[in-house]
């Protein structure tokens, strides 16, 4: 893991600094930086990234507007860092490819366990953990290609069709998607699920499910702000909603 390549985007110095010591007393010696969007978006077409602390704040273009063309080209984890902390900001974060959201002042060594954790989740020997945890669910299918009439996954191939067109899916996204597949109109709540998909114990402050909640309804929903397919049940959790009609619908 300590191979790792990290991308620093921060348009002051001394936080560049900081960080690039912190990661290096902690084993993390392959460190880039840049200190505006127009940087970071040359650094990541020009070479591939584990992992990527951005700032809100940037000269010219912000990090809020950099992040989805930065998601374009890698599903590696971005760490917002700023000093604005309001839920909005938060939730403004995730919603376009943020993975964490890191407030200004900060702890360096919080933010290594993020970053470890982070990185933990994105290569790490949990994705056997996952497929392990998966088949071994206890509500299975006996079919490996599960039909809900816009899209449709397909186990064994790997491969997500949503109106007859094969769709990108990060592992993580596909693992998590199948499993709620797997278990229609039940609902999970945020731990269940990483537990269930991650297979680890959930951290209490956690929104990595919520995130790749989001980017499942990018890719499945017709409008992703109004879910049909993957609702949130107030107070309990996330359920994947699968009914008559969406069967009748099915090609």
């Amino acid at each position: 893991m300590n191979d790792a390549m990290i991308l620093l985007v921060d348009d002051e110095q001394s936080i560049l600094d900081l960080l690039e010591t912190v990661l290096r007393k902690e084993g993390y010696l392959n460190i880039d930086s840049a200190k505006t969007g127009e940087e970071a978006l040359r650094a990541c077409e020009a070479k591939k990234y584990d992992l990527i602390i951005l700032d809100v704040m940037l000269p010219g273009r912000s990090g809020i507007e950099v992040c989805p063309f930065i998601r374009q080209t890698t599903d590696a984890p971005i760490l917002f860092l700023t000093a604005r902390s309001s839920d909005l900001d938060k939730l403004t974060g995730f919603a376009i490819g943020g993975d964490d959201y890191i407030t200004k002042p900060f702890n360096p060594l919080e933010v290594v366990a993020r970053i470890r954790a982070q990185l933990r989740r994105y290569y790490g020997s949990t994705y056997a953990a996952a497929a392990a945890k998966l088949s071994e669910a206890a509500l299975q299918s006996t079919t490996n290609v599960f039909d809900y009439g816009r899209f449709k996954i397909d186990e064994s191939a790997g491969e997500l069709i949503v109106e007859g067109k094969a769709v990108s899916c990060p592992a993580l996204v596909f693992q998590l998607l199948l499993f709620l597949c797997k278990n229609p109109n039940r609902i999970f709540s945020k731990s269940e699920l990483y537990e269930k998909v991650w297979g680890e114990e959930a951290f209490s402050d956690d929104n990595t499910v919520m995130v790749h909640i989001h980017r499942i309804r990018e890719r499945i929903e017709a409008d992703p702000s109004n879910p049909r397919f993957i609702v949130n049940v107030r107070g309990l959790g996330y359920k994947l909603v699968k009914n008559e009609l969406q069967e009748r619908s099915a090609p």
